[in-house]
């Protein structure tokens, strides 16, 4: 998994009826755009997170 500033990280949610969680990346702490991610959800809480396999990563579209 490989991010960068900018990005989205979409959890998605684990039972039947319950909504994705989106967050901005707000600060990429690994090396090479690896994990972890510092992100700002939408509520403006922030949270450090390492992405399990139930998340992704939605590219900005800005070119790499």
């Amino acid at each position: 998994m490989h991010a960068i500033v900018g990005d989205q990280l979409v959890q998605h949610g684990r039972v039947v009826g319950q909504h994705d969680k989106v967050a901005d990346i707000v600060e990429v702490m690994g090396q090479e755009g690896t994990p972890p991610y510092r992100v700002r959800f939408q509520d403006g809480h922030e949270a450090v997170c390492s992405p399990g396999p139930d998340t992704e990563i939605r590219h900005s579209d800005t070119a790499r």
